[in-house]
């Protein structure tokens, strides 16, 4: 279990409270599949990938990128019980997708690069820290069903 400090609970939460889910997660994800190419091959569906900027246009990857934000949400509401939060993701991407955990912090280190970009000077050291530790934690819980 991770032991949260109000700092970081407050932290994690104010991020979350400010991001624009409609920009940001779209633009974890095109970055993602942009700068990590390998990691298309668990979107086969979603289409055009040839290049960044059918990546950055197809509607799929936004729609995707949206919904991995707002899973990340819920674990901003149960960061006490990130575990159990994640269950049911863990077994759907290591049974059903198969997909490898090392995907996990290659979106959330581009996540952290969008959330960066758009807090500018407030994104400090701190705050970097603050979610870092919350999105270790949440790519471990994610990772789980494989250990």
């Amino acid at each position: 279990m991770v032991e949260w400090t109000n700092y970081e609970r407050a932290t994690i939460k104010d991020i979350f409270a400010k991001l624009d889910y409609d920009s940001v997660g779209p633009a974890a994800l095109s970055r993602c599949l942009v700068v990590y190419p390998w990691t298309q091959r668990y979107f086969s569906k979603f289409g055009n990938l040839y290049n960044a900027a059918a990546i950055m246009g197809n509607p799929n990857v936004a729609k995707h990128g949206k919904i991995i934000l707002h899973d990340l949400e819920r674990g901003v509401k149960n960061m006490d019980n990130l575990k159990e939060t994640y269950a049911d993701l863990s077994v759907l991407h290591s049974e059903k997708l198969h997909v490898d955990p090392d995907n996990f912090k290659l979106i959330s280190d581009c996540l952290t690069i969008v959330v960066a970009a758009q807090m500018g000077k407030a994104f400090t050291g701190e705050v970097q820290a603050a979610l870092q530790k919350f999105l270790a934690a949440v790519v471990s819980a994610l990772g789980r069903q494989y250990h």
